[in-house]
């Protein structure tokens, strides 16, 4: 194995292992690390060149597999301690740091109805995530058709989160009510309940990444300004509650580390 083979593995194990953070975009990451043009050109030229494509692909989502099921499982584990309110607050000021830098891109020079109607489509798609049936995505392992179809508009969701910088693919769980289930499943290697919903995934890529791709081109703003609206509505659906006692104080102290942290890192990007 030649060194950039095996630092794609390494990036690819770093961008997926942060990917099942809440907060922490897998597109913004993959920019940080200098791998995300390459990725959205590799899946859009899939079928034109499969045999490069495939190359890196392979490499890169070796790397992220081994990342998410490394991460998933500490998380998992924290789940089970103490540590769990203090880390959902984690999570929710990952979700706010990362809204300065998808407003700098959005590069808003005055208030306009744009500037606030396409934010409010991003609450309204939160508002519609929440009103669908708890559970109705959760991976099952069920292979018949009903359930293939939602679970396939379930991977098409999440794609957009892997697809698109500044979403987070967790977040997008969490939207969805299948974070810690799909968290579970991952930390302990129990994949067949996850292939429906994977394939969803996968075919959700490469049917949304042109589409996306163009409109990250040729309408950056109103793109942005919808990522924003979506990450404001998700904040209420992230936040755990008052803690009590002690948890108080460490949930506020995780809350402004996973704001620091996010908010560092898309500076790194910017």
């Amino acid at each position: 194995m030649n060194r950039d083979h095996l630092i794609t593995i390494l990036k690819g194990m770093w961008i997926g292992g942060t990917m099942t953070v809440p907060g922490v975009s897998g597109g913004s990451m993959a920019m940080i690390m200098g791998v995300y043009d390459r990725l959205i050109s590799s899946v859009s030229s899939f079928f034109r060149n499969p045999g490069k494509s495939m190359s890196f692909l392979v490499r890169f989502v070796l790397g992220a597999g081994i990342g998410m099921v490394v991460f998933s499982r500490f998380i998992s584990f924290l789940f089970t301690t103490r540590a769990d309110v203090p880390l959902r607050f984690f999570f929710l000021g990952a979700v706010a740091g990362g809204v300065p830098m998808i407003y700098k891109e959005a590069g808003i020079k005055r208030i306009s109805l744009g500037a606030v109607a396409y934010p409010v489509i991003g609450i309204l798609a939160v508002v519609i995530l929440a009103l669908l049936p708890t559970g109705l995505f959760e991976p099952n392992g069920s292979f018949g058709i009903g359930a293939a179809l939602i679970q396939l508009a379930g991977g098409i969701i999440i794609a957009v989160g892997l697809v698109l910088p500044g979403i987070s693919v967790s977040q997008m769980l969490y939207m969805l009510g299948i974070y810690e289930g799909i968290i579970k499943n991952i930390s302990t290697l129990n994949i067949l309940p996850l292939i429906p919903l994977g394939a969803g995934v996968v075919g959700g890529i490469f049917l949304t990444t042109k589409v996306l791709e163009q409109l990250m081109e040729r309408h950056p703003q109103p793109t942005y300004l919808i990522i924003l609206g979506f990450m404001f509505g998700s904040l209420p659906e992230l936040f755990p509650g008052i803690p009590s006692g002690s948890d108080m104080v460490y949930s506020i102290l995780c809350a402004a580390l996973g704001f620091a942290a996010l908010y560092k890192m898309a500076g790194k990007e910017a």
